[in-house]
């Protein structure tokens, strides 16, 4: 199926864009491709097959949310950079 001219125009129209001549007729063969798969696909007998929310089986990709043991303030204070009295210490990054 191919776009006409107005139709081209009709879709620039509505996502608000200008076109030259030469997008118009570019994108007139571009448009009618992606239709013309579209078709395609249309064609194809999808009975019997099962609604699919994702392509792959994803199941349990989830961890339960358990608590676990983390580390001690200490620990964590051991790791950083700056620490200042028991608190990490960063850069400001706002001017007051």
């Amino acid at each position: 199926m191919a776009l006409t001219r107005d139709e081209v125009l009709h879709v620039a129209r509505l996502a608000r864009i200008g076109l030259s001549e030469a997008d118009i007729e570019k994108f007139q063969q571009q448009l009618s491709t992606i239709i013309e798969h579209f078709d395609v696909l249309r064609r194809i007998d999808t009975t019997g097959g099962e609604p699919t929310t994702h392509t792959l089986d994803l199941t349990g990709v989830m961890e339960p949310d358990e608590p676990r043991p983390s580390l001690t303030p200490e620990e964590v204070l051991a790791n950083a950079p700056l620490a200042h009295e028991g608190y990490l210490r960063v850069r400001a990054v706002l001017d007051e």
